[in-house]
């Protein structure tokens, strides 16, 4: 059974306008371009009873609602802000496809063992979004991606919604014909005088039936009734780097406090290299400081890996040299993933013991959760495992592995 999760933000636009300026809170607000020649980019929530859409003509909004604040868009901020939020997503699936700068569907079918339900998963999405930029978003979890955007719909603002596959043709059945992909003002009309309101009512007709008025849409307009969507989720890009975060409930400083968190984020992201069956070289450290000032971080190693412990030794390195001894909210581990395949050399780049420790680790992970065994150093500490959860049970530090 696939996990399809479709991610829409909430008023992109004009949430970060409102987020950048804190002024504009809970204003009626419109991000827009010349009041008489330019159309509404982005609509605020304060402003929509008012009738105000994106892609209306400003002159017509501006008639609508007179004493909205209208304010110019910045497309290099939403596309910094969007860079941020498909980062998030690639915390947690390879396979997202984007719809625009703000939109997109995930697959998290092979990420529920590692995450949790796919319900759970868009709401820690949905919490990273709020969390490091403040933006909301909406989440529609469903097993088909036709459901899923529906879903997300009705769960804005700042919500979300799961439509299990048992419940999915009582969930289509009251919505209007119009919510069926593919139903424009002129087929919507024809379903209309042939007495089909709802999709309900699309779904219990048979399928010639639709056909003889439809033609060949008739029956795709049926199998969305009953929830049949067999489109895949399909990336337009392939990942370029295996990446771990945290953002600290407290600001820590000192570099014997930060340690346990680096090692932790390292493992997780040698474990996903590994799941993955991918391996990188350059490795990169991020830290954001209290003041929200960002560093940057990276180093080239020799060979390629997918080991925990070497990448904890490179970023070990890189938080070393970059330190300075002020509060740190945020630190990070990423590995930038080889494009071409290595040579290969006279010595394999870890040892075959260290290949079969992080093999055995990886298998008890997989059956009793990435909890179940750590480091001494993580199980001491509050830093998180990959599923979320703080270890519990050490393992020897001087091992060579995982």
């Amino acid at each position: 059974m696939r996990a399809i999760i479709h991610v829409d933000m909430d008023a992109f636009y004009a949430s970060v306008e409102q987020r950048d300026n804190p002024s504009l809170k809970g204003k009626p607000l419109i991000v827009g371009g010349h009041a008489q020649r330019g159309v509404v980019v982005a609509a605020s929530y304060e402003v929509r009873p008012f009738g105000v859409r994106s892609a209306m003509a400003m002159a017509r909004a501006m008639k609508a609602a007179p004493h909205a604040i209208v304010v110019k868009p910045r497309f290099p901020a939403y596309a910094e802000a969007s860079e941020h939020v498909f980062g998030i997503f690639e915390r947690y699936t390879p396979l997202i496809e984007p719809l625009s700068l703000d939109e997109a569907f995930l697959d998290v079918t092979a990420s529920v063992g590692l995450f949790g339900a796919p319900a759970d998963i868009a709401r820690r999405i949905r919490k990273d979004i709020a969390d490091e930029l403040k933006l909301p978003c909406s989440a529609g979890i469903a097993t088909v991606k036709f459901v899923a955007k529906i879903a997300s719909d009705l769960a804005k603002p700042n919500g979300q919604r799961e439509v299990r596959a048992e419940e999915t043709v009582a969930f289509l059945a009251g919505l209007p014909v119009s919510r069926l992909w593919g139903v424009g003002p002129k087929t919507e009309e024809v379903l209309q005088r042939s007495g089909l309101k709802t999709i309900g009512d699309v779904s219990t007709k048979d399928v010639e039936w639709l056909e003889a008025r439809l033609g060949t849409s008739g029956r795709h307009l049926w199998e969305l009734a009953q929830g049949i969507d067999v489109r895949e989720v399909v990336p337009d890009r392939a990942a370029k780097s295996v990446g771990a975060e945290d953002t600290f409930e407290e600001d820590l400083t000192g570099v014997e406090v930060l340690k346990p968190h680096i090692h932790a984020q390292a493992l997780r992201v040698a474990r996903r290299l590994r799941r993955a069956g991918v391996k990188g070289r350059v490795v990169q450290l991020k830290l954001k400081l209290a003041d929200f000032t960002l560093l940057t971080r990276r180093t080239t190693l020799r060979e390629v890996t997918d080991d925990g412990q070497a990448l904890y030794r490179a970023a070990l390195e890189l938080l070393e040299r970059a330190h300075e001894g002020k509060p740190i909210r945020l630190t990070g581990v990423s590995v930038q993933l080889d494009e071409v395949p290595p040579q290969l050399g006279l010595f394999p780049a870890a040892s075959p013991r260290t290949a079969k420790l992080n093999a055995a680790l990886d298998r008890i992970a997989d059956r009793f959760g990435s909890k179940a065994i750590t480091t001494a150093d993580i199980a001491g500490s509050d830093a998180p495992s990959d599923d979320g959860h703080r270890s519990e049970r050490p393992v020897d530090k001087r091992r060579d592995g995982q």
